[in-house]
């Protein structure tokens, strides 16, 4: 029997969020596919189109940008047209992305493959908002497992995207990586006609009421916190993986040794997926947080240990675990927050932040390693990561001493 709950005045039936659920981790499949195409060659096409080295990761400052700029109108929208025409527009802005990278690579213009790589930003900010999506019809018990679900379509796109790269990059020769944005814009087509499934998200009505204003929203901080956490963990996540296939390039590795690189960090993204829902469940959203701020600490260790492939893999893996915990824990903790007329806008403002943060770290990233190098680029996590904790320990200490505040 399908587990029931009452939100927003009516009774939730979780059959209803768990079809979702399904329907959204094969969006997160292909979306994240498009994701890591693009963040696995956007930094190696940059070092060949920019103008200067210290560019070459400008590309995916475009990607996060896009995602940032377009977090705040798509929450809005969709509070109007609703989740499933929301991410079917967002499947249209991916579709441009794609062909206009190719038209990009074709002519040899980095102004016109930022323009594309921004487009394909835009629909990644639709893709952050399916494991919503998939919280919104589900019980209270059922939540942290339907976010897990959406998730876990991140391990398919994991091994789907890099051997896309691999496959596709001569596929419209003697343009390199041309075919593999195609592919992408091919992807993002499968991906509109699967949105067309999503049910149970409703457009609210206008004149509904809009919940408490943003300035006692963010009084309280158990929101504050989760906030926080996730724009460490995502944007530790962003300025290590950014650098990384550079970084290999220049120590003299290949270019299928670099997707196979992002290929095992995105597994390792998302393959906890499957049980990370279980372990907030039993351990709390706080402390699985905390789990993935010490993963991604151990990144960093693990980077500054050497040069070798198997440091880079360890290092990305470990990078790829600390993100999950980190982030998957830090967006259940947000959902505690979201009274029903407030869903919308406390999660556009958490994309924003998050994807704000994420843009700036991609962008250092270039920098960090064009003038300090690839042991900088390790050393920033640990301030991060102790940011993070500090905060988590305060959070759960001001729990302990007020167990009924917000």
């Amino acid at each position: 029997m399908a587990e029931a709950a009452v939100m927003d005045d009516h009774v939730v039936d979780d059959t209803i969020a768990k079809r979702n659920a399904i329907v959204l981790a094969g969006g997160q499949m292909l979306g994240g596919a498009c994701s890591t195409i693009l963040m696995t060659i956007s930094g190696i096409i940059g070092t060949t189109l920019a103008p200067h080295p210290s560019w070459a990761t400008v590309p995916i400052t475009a990607f996060v940008l896009g995602q940032a700029m377009t977090t705040l109108p798509a929450g809005i929208y969709m509070r109007r047209l609703g989740r499933r025409l929301g991410f079917m527009i967002g499947s249209l802005f991916a579709v441009a992305g794609g062909l206009t990278c190719v038209a990009a690579l074709i002519f040899g213009r980095f102004d016109v493959f930022l323009l594309g790589t921004a487009l394909c930003g835009c629909f990644q900010a639709h893709v952050q908002y399916y494991r919503f999506a998939a919280a919104d019809t589900a019980s209270a018990a059922f939540r942290p497992k339907a976010i897990s679900w959406v998730l876990v379509g991140g391990v398919a796109a994991a091994i789907l995207g890099p051997q896309l790269v691999i496959f596709s990059r001569d596929l419209l020769a003697p343009v390199t990586f041309a075919g593999s944005f195609m592919v992408l814009a091919i992807l993002a087509t499968i991906s509109f006609a699967l949105m067309t499934q999503v049910r149970g998200s409703r457009p609210r009505a206008r004149g509904g009421p809009s919940g408490r204003p943003f300035s006692e929203i963010l009084r309280q901080p158990r929101l504050v916190v989760a906030i926080a956490c996730g724009m460490i963990s995502y944007s530790l996540m962003s300025l290590v993986m950014t650098a990384a296939p550079i970084a290999m390039l220049a120590c003299n590795y290949g270019v299928a040794d670099a997707a196979l690189a992002i290929q095992w960090h995105a597994l390792s993204m998302f393959a906890p997926s499957f049980f990370t829902g279980h372990l907030i469940n039993r351990f709390g959203k706080e402390r699985v947080a905390a789990t993935g701020m010490v993963l991604l600490a151990g990144c960093g260790i693990v980077s500054l240990s050497g040069v070798d492939l198997a440091h880079f893999w360890g290092a990305l893996i470990l990078l790829g675990l600390g993100w999950n915990f980190g982030f998957v824990g830090a967006t259940a903790m947000v959902t505690d927050f979201c009274r029903p007329e407030e869903r919308n806008k406390v999660q556009a403002l958490n994309e924003f932040c998050v994807f704000a943060s994420v843009a700036t770290a991609s962008f250092m990233s270039g920098r960090l390693l064009d003038l300090f190098g690839w042991e900088t680029v390790n050393i920033a996590i640990f301030p991060g990561v102790a940011i993070a904790l500090v905060l988590i320990f305060l959070l759960l200490r001001h729990t302990r001493t007020n167990p009924h505040a917000a």
